[in-house]
């Protein structure tokens, strides 16, 4: 699966997508992982992405040209017309896991990480007219700086659901029981400061059924 970022902090990406698991992803050629730097597609010898915006206001909003520069280089290259073109936005449907199952059935996904105030409205417009579909994304209901801990989050909790990514599929909690169910490893008991902390003890027993029965009862509903 190929992930398109779109940015003007390019840096910000290379610590988290180059170890571990993902960075063994790409390495596998499981994952294409490409940063586009915003700023390389201004005009000006500022590289100038942003403005003021009409209208008054605090702070400042990234220009529409810059962007659609960059949305038209990445097509021109790989982009298919059915890709998602995804802007991040506080007031975005928010993200959660029936929408991950459902990106991860795409080829690729188009990330445009936006800052300060935003981007220009008119962005969201200007790409549907290349034929594309747009979609606005929020991980939470809260406002962040940008969308580049967006992105990334974006791209963990998808790349974990493609085959290989990470190595067997019953790492994935959703291919077992489902999210919530604590687990314990060694040893069965620890002792802090006089306390004892212990392992429930159908754990240790050896029977798979009540096993079962138990993580069963402890299943969070996500639904």
């Amino acid at each position: 699966m190929k992930f398109d970022i779109i940015t003007i902090f390019p840096n910000i990406f290379s610590s988290y997508l180059n170890e571990s698991i993902l960075k063994r992803a790409q390495k596998n050629k499981l994952l294409n992982i490409k940063i586009h730097n915003l700023r390389d597609f201004a005009k000006d010898k500022h590289k100038k992405v942003d403005d003021r915006p009409f209208g008054g206001g605090p702070g400042m909003v990234f220009k529409i040209e810059p962007i659609i520069k960059a949305i038209s280089d990445i097509k021109s290259k790989v982009l298919k017309k059915k890709t998602i073109i995804i802007l991040f936005n506080a007031d975005g449907k928010q993200f959660d896991e029936k929408m991950a199952q459902k990106l991860v059935k795409e080829e690729q996904l188009v990330m445009i990480c936006g800052r300060y105030e935003g981007v220009d409205g008119r962005v969201k417009k200007a790409i549907k007219d290349l034929g594309f579909k747009v979609q606005e994304i929020s991980i939470g209901p809260y406002v962040l700086t940008g969308g580049e801990l967006p992105a990334m989050v974006l791209i963990d909790s998808i790349s974990r659901k493609i085959s290989g990514v990470l190595g067997k599929t019953e790492s994935l909690e959703e291919k077992r029981l489902g999210v919530g169910v604590p687990t314990y490893t060694r040893p069965d008991v620890f002792i802090y400061k006089g306390k004892k902390y212990q392992v429930p003890k159908v754990l240790l027993s050896g029977n798979h059924a009540e096993i079962e029965k138990w993580k069963k009862s402890r299943l969070r509903n996500t639904k």
